[in-house]
């Protein structure tokens, strides 16, 4: 973008429009992969070389090119890759630009078989059908999704095929859906292939490729009125030809301002693990990558509290100097993060004050009348934003200047609430404030203009905890024991239903916004249970036609409480719910996970099949197999589904019957005839140490009530309601520190195997795989875990040996065969 501003590309002018390449060039596969360089346009051609065929007639049309009247040089192509006509009919669907393509089209839309309603017929026109066509790309194809939908319903006719035009068909690998079809769009122009190589196609648009003998070399010379400055249109004295060189220059576009003169430097990528195919992505989770949600399972604790307060955590800051954190009903003032703004005081004042002490430096009479305040935000130094009891969002100026430093006036009052504001958050990157409340909504205020936008609707509790991922605009929202992710339009995107216990509710959240792009990104939940849970956003394979739900999961219990958002929840789990009493710590790895769609339907596994040797550290049985699967594999597609009259068992020994490997479960990409595609959010991991009320070897467990993540993302920082704040972050070596699964050393006096007590000369030994203490005999076996990405050998004890083994017999079986 900032090349394109340079060359004088803007947004307001459609015929110099921010131009962008065609990145990928297979819109056929189900999944694209960035490891291939054929998957890839080459972008050291344009995009009327991109086949043999059309480079050898375009080669043809200069050299054969004659003008009798000696008025245009010779080119090779006579239309451009950006118009105002080309950005009109790729956003067509979009309001302002239907009203722009209309009239440009001279008031109707144009004929279907030529407008733009499928990805993969634009790339194949623009890089071999077409000889009049060689557009690029806009940057909406790498951050818009919008664009794709025909949300407005416009009727833009029938192909001659019969085909009635609607959304934009996307490819096998977008799943149907736009917003992955950006996403995966935005990873290939972020992978390391096109850094490497995204210079060759700079010199043909902005460099030295763009003019002269090299442009000629590069095929690469266009109509010479779209070059700037090459025809003096005030000194034209024929107005019939003046009239037509501004028209076929609006028309057709004009050939960004050179920048460059010279070749550009290529982008120095990161170093690849192997010699083999330069500039090709390597995926996340090398021993270098210290990124904690790319191993979730290898997070290793702080033994100690990094900070400890008087009251329970209200809010975590990662600076550049360290961490920050401040009680409930407290919230630091940016930029300097050394002010903060203090309220629920009895009588009903509001506090300034600094954060190295608990002294007020002003305190503010003026928001009484406003009721009880329960939430509060600052988004900048001058606002502050509070919302409580009288349902109405408040936003005040703060003084800045000496005089005006101890004022706070009342600036909007947002109205739009029924009950109780329980929660707010801004974003300063999408100019936003978020609100949620006891009536069950949430609502979008512009933060400039301090407007109504929307209504996030659809939530079954009061909202008790709301974030925006500051690199997509997403919202996520917490109800009860629902999450629902919105986009920044107020459109929802999913929701799942985290119940796994009667005392377990959602308290606050937080979002990784490393890389929008990134498959790994987690939503973090901090649960009144004393657990933190991750998950993630994936596609699973459901049934087109749901089936019909059973007539018991219909039936409501009228006793459930409001902020249990139990009745579905316990309608949904009660084949589970006495066994969720026994072990609370049966976490949602086994339960489904709920479609965003309204209504009941049976929802698919979260894929996520827990192997019979991941147990939990905090159960009484560290040998608890988790819920049995069903697998019906046809076609080498793997559906995963309970089985009827499901039961818990015990390992008792080496195991009798092939487990699946949860990564082939998860990994398939070929659609089953019948099935489509979902997103839905799956559970990932957990973190229980210190703070779950459920495991026995925490001696002060406390409820979860601030999340925050470190900037460079390489730690998750959790506060809980005793004031302490504790640090997790990746293992440099798994397996060799503590991590979450491993019982406390003062959690047992015993071996877990042969029940010998531990003393002097009989140390503790943890397996690395279960967690639990055995003695040195139990604990003698060795072997490596691929599921903690533990590629050595280290310390388990009998069963998890038994269990590993046969785990990689199964594995090594289907291959030989």
């Amino acid at each position: 973008m900032h090349l394109n501003t340079l060359a004088g590309r803007s947004y307001n002018d459609l015929m110099q429009y921010p131009v962008f390449p065609w990145i990928l060039a297979d819109y056929d596969s189900e999944e694209v992969d960035l490891t291939n360089p054929k998957t890839f346009r080459n972008l050291a051609k344009p995009m009327g070389a991109q086949t043999d065929e059309r480079l050898a007639q375009y080669k043809k049309r200069y050299k054969d090119w004659e003008d009798p009247n000696g008025e245009t040089p010779a080119y090779h192509y006579g239309t451009h890759y950006s118009s105002a006509m080309i950005v009109a009919s790729y956003l067509v669907r979009m309001e302002p630009f239907t009203q722009i393509f209309l009239r440009l089209q001279g008031g109707h839309f144009d004929l279907a078989d030529r407008m733009f309603h499928s990805v993969r017929e634009a790339w194949y026109s623009a890089s071999k059908h077409n000889m009049a066509d060689v557009k690029e790309l806009i940057p909406e194809f790498f951050y818009l999704p919008e664009f794709l939908l025909n949300s407005n319903n416009f009727d833009l006719g029938c192909k001659q095929n019969g085909t009635k035009l609607g959304d934009v068909i996307l490819p096998p690998w977008a799943k149907g859906d736009p917003r992955e079809f950006i996403r995966v769009h935005r990873e290939a122009l972020e992978c390391d292939y096109v850094s490497a190589h995204l210079h060759e196609w700079i010199d043909l648009i902005f460099g030295y490729k763009q003019q002269g003998p090299a442009a000629v070399e590069a095929v690469n010379v266009f109509h010479h009125l779209f070059y700037e400055g090459q025809v003096d249109i005030y000194n034209i004295n024929d107005p019939l030809k003046e009239t037509a060189t501004i028209g076929f220059i609006n028309n057709f576009g004009q050939i960004p301002k050179q920048l460059f003169k010279k070749p550009h430097p290529p982008k120095r990528v990161r170093s690849r693990l192997n010699g083999d195919s330069a500039g090709i992505s390597v995926p996340p989770g090398s021993t270098s990558d210290k990124i904690f949600f790319h191993h979730l399972d290898n997070l290793r604790p702080s033994l100690t509290p990094v900070k400890e307060l008087k009251e329970p955590v209200g809010q975590i800051v990662c600076t550049d100097k360290g961490i920050l954190a401040v009680e409930q009903n407290k919230v630091l003032i940016p930029p300097t993060w050394n002010k903060t703004f203090a309220w629920g005081y009895a009588d009903l004042s509001c506090r300034l004050g600094t954060y190295e002490s608990d002294k007020a430096v002003t305190v503010y009479e003026c928001l009484s009348e406003w009721g009880q305040i329960l939430c509060a935000i600052c988004p900048n130094p001058k606002l502050v934003i509070t919302g409580g009891t009288s349902t109405v969002v408040c936003v005040w100026e703060m003084g800045t200047s000496k005089e005006k430093a101890k004022t706070l006036s009342l600036k909007q009052a947002l109205l739009g609430h029924t009950d109780t504001v329980t929660c707010a958050t801004a974003s300063l990157a999408y100019h936003i404030i978020v609100s949620g409340s006891r009536d069950r909504t949430c609502i979008i205020w512009d933060l400039n203009k301090l407007s109504f936008l929307t209504q996030l609707r659809g939530h079954r509790a009061p909202v008790s905890a709301l974030c925006i991922n500051e690199l997509t605009g997403d919202i996520v929202s917490c109800a009860g024991t629902y999450i629902h992710v919105w986009s920044i339009n107020g459109n929802p995107v999913v929701s799942v239903n985290t119940f796994t216990g009667r005392s377990q509710q959602i308290v606050c959240c937080c979002v990784s916004e490393m890389n929008e792009w990134d498959t790994q990104n987690v939503i973090v939940t901090g649960h009144s249970d004393g657990v933190v849970r991750f998950w993630r956003m994936e596609f699973l394979q459901v049934p087109e036609t749901p089936a019909p739900e059973p007539v018991e999961a219909l039936e409501m219990q009228e006793d459930c409480p409001e902020a249990q958002i139990g009745q579905e929840a316990q309608d949904e789990d009660s084949s589970d719910s006495e066994a969720d009493e026994q072990s609370s710590s049966q976490d949602p790895k086994d339960t489904f996970s709920q479609p965003s769609s309204a209504g009941h339907r049976p929802r698919a596994a979260s894929c996520r099949a827990t192997a019979p040797w991941c147990t939990d550290s905090g159960s009484d049985d560290s040998r608890r197999w988790s819920d049995q699967l069903s697998l019906d594999e046809k076609d080498g597609f793997v559906f995963v589904n309970y089985s009827e009259g499901q039961t818990r068992t015990h390992l008792q020994g080496p195991l009798n019957h092939p487990h699946p490997n949860p990564t082939e479960v998860r990994n398939y990409s070929r659609l089953k005839p019948g099935y489509r595609w979902e997103r839905q959010l799956v559970f990932r991991s957990k973190l229980t140490m210190h703070t779950a009320f459920d495991r026995k070897d925490n001696a002060h467990p406390a409820e979860i009530t601030a999340l925050g993540v470190s900037k460079d993302h390489s730690r998750i920082l959790i506060g809980d309601s005793r004031g302490r704040v504790f640090s997790w972050s990746v293992s440099d070596q798994p397996g060799r520190s503590a991590a979450d699964h491993w019982v406390k050393d003062e959690g047992g006096d015993s071996c877990s195997g042969c029940s010998v007590r531990f003393s002097l000369t009989e140390r503790r030994h943890h397996c690395r795989n279960c967690g639990q203490l055995f003695c040195q005999k139990c604990s003698r076996f060795q072997s490596e875990i691929k599921r903690l990405k533990i590629s050595s050998p280290v310390r388990v004890c009998q069963n998890c040996y038994y269990n590993l083994q046969h785990e990689r017999a199964s594995e090594d079986g289907p291959r030989n065969c």
